[in-house]
């Protein structure tokens, strides 16, 4: 092997690399979401277009079989979904390595243009939304750049991270001489500077809340489920479930009901205005369902509280189950009943809600609601921030594996969509922030014999451009994109 391709070889693997501790995953080092694309750039700008659609794939299948396996995915049944990710994620390379040399002036526009492109597409049009991919999901503790996110959405930190990657692959490529490589890489980090500017601008300059709403998350203690949790392993299915006594699984499923309840009156009685539960917190049979709501209502009405309650519904009728979110006001009136709308792939065979996601107007706020997988797709959160809504509630149900992206995942909706969020999310790490993004409580489930989330949220959300035009900028980036594969195509045909 000569010289050259012990470089590229080199190139290729310090890139990849780089990017298994920036992909959203539990390790995350955001400085290296900046980096590794840097190397990859320079690797399949180095070798024909053939060579760089196969080293991208190669190295985006390497980093997506890494995060499955830190996600504790790494099962057969989502070997095909890894792969289809890794495909899409190849492309932005695969493009760039076709278009930059023929577009000018415009190259170094290809690769963020086709990131976000790709990004938009993965969360709009498949069951994958943000969860895995997004270069500016690793962002979420930098609070004055994602700032930029309340106008663009995540996809304007992904542009940034993108853009100034490939003006410094270019700058690499055609030494410090070359004019118009220094002039890219000027302007990206230019913007990159005004970006955190005006973010830290717009932290230091928001005043503080009039008034601020205390709401409590409550999942089941660890002794409850414990409990329970047996019977899971005895009745292995849900028809076995169904099919069992059905006073015999009303008393098991006391256990943990009753555990919620008696936490949902202490926490009200401590001052919570607003009680959320987890995602499946509660466990009842279709024909049992009325009645776990009665019982939620009469302590709403004793404590004057609302009570937003996750439960698993086990319905009669295939797939039979259903997972539910319950708002329940303090005169015990059911003001919205919402099932999750975006089932996790493989894991969870059940059909998904209409996608409407409720709101509601409170003393406490106009509250709106989503169950965990669902904040990971920017769209229909933003039916939320459209229709002004000042705190999203969010009952979650994760794992170790998964428990960090969600969390951080959850601080970009908040900030898109200028709400308050408060997410409970059993098994995993439950957060609450304010519309900035700035972090007010969190615990992780693992640590606590009870996780328990208490926070002082602004009772007002903050209006953003991003909730009124929604994704025009991930659209302007998909139509340049377009228009450089156009302006390149007399440029190939010439060559």
């Amino acid at each position: 092997m000569d010289s050259a391709s012990v470089r590229r070889a080199t190139l290729w693997a310090a890139g990849t690399l780089l990017s298994v501790f920036a992909m959203q995953a539990a390790w995350d080092i955001a400085l290296l979401a900046w980096l590794f694309p840097v190397l990859l750039l320079r690797f399949t700008r180095s070798v024909g277009p053939l060579a760089a659609s196969v080293g991208a794939l190669a190295s985006t299948a390497v980093s997506t079989t890494v995060w499955l396996a830190l996600a504790d995915l790494l099962s057969p049944p989502f070997l095909p979904l890894a792969l289809a990710l890794a495909l899409v994620h190849a492309v932005p390379y695969a493009v760039d390595r076709l278009l930059y040399r023929r577009v000018g002036r415009w190259a170094g526009a290809v690769f963020p243009a086709a990131v976000v492109a790709v990004e938009f597409a993965v969360a709009s049009a498949t069951p994958f939304g943000t969860i895995q991919g997004v270069l500016g999901a690793t962002q979420a503790e930098n609070t004055a750049l994602i700032q930029v996110a309340s106008v663009t959405g995540v996809y304007g930190v992904s542009f940034l991270i993108a853009w100034t990657a490939s003006a410094a692959a270019l700058l690499w490529e055609r030494g410090p001489k070359d004019r118009r490589s220094r002039n890219a890489v000027v302007a990206a980090v230019a913007t990159v500077a005004l970006v955190i500017v005006l973010g830290g601008a717009r932290l230091v300059f928001s005043p503080p809340p009039a008034d601020t709403v205390r709401v409590a998350g409550v999942s089941a203690s660890r002794a409850a489920w414990e409990g329970l949790r047996p019977t899971f392993h005895e009745y292995d299915s849900l028809e076995a479930i169904l099919a069992a006594d059905r006073s015999e699984m009303r008393t098991r499923f006391a256990a943990v009901n009753d555990d919620l309840l008696a936490a949902t009156g202490r926490e009200a009685q401590a001052g919570a205005e607003v009680v959320v539960w987890a995602e499946s917190a509660a466990f009842t049979l279709e024909a049992d369902r009325d009645l776990l709501v009665e019982d939620i209502a009469r302590v709403a009405r004793r404590h004057g509280v609302y009570v937003n309650a996750g439960m698993s519904v086990y319905t009669e009728a295939a797939p039979h189950l259903r997972n539910q979110m319950v708002l329940v006001d303090p005169a015990g009136t059911v003001l919205w009943t919402y099932d999750k709308s975006h089932p996790i792939p493989v894991l969870e065979p059940y059909e998904a809600g209409d996608g409407r996601v409720p709101v509601v107007d409170t003393p406490a706020g106009r509250l709106a609601t989503v169950i965990c997988y669902d904040g990971d797709f920017p769209g229909t959160v933003r039916q939320a921030g459209a229709a002004g809504a000042d705190i999203l509630l969010i009952g979650a149900n994760t794992w170790e594996g998964i428990k960090e992206m969600h969390a951080r995942n959850s601080v970009f909706r908040a900030v898109e969509n200028g709400v308050s969020l408060v997410r409970q999310a059993s098994r995993g790490r439950a957060n609450a922030v304010d519309p900035l993004g700035r972090t007010l409580a969190t615990v992780d489930y693992y640590t606590a014999e009870r996780q328990l989330l208490v926070a002082h949220v602004p009772g007002e959300g903050v209006p953003t451009v991003y909730a009124r035009v929604g994704d025009v900028f991930a659209w302007l980036c998909a139509a340049g994109l377009l228009a450089l594969v156009a302006g390149a195509a007399p440029r190939a045909r010439r060559g």
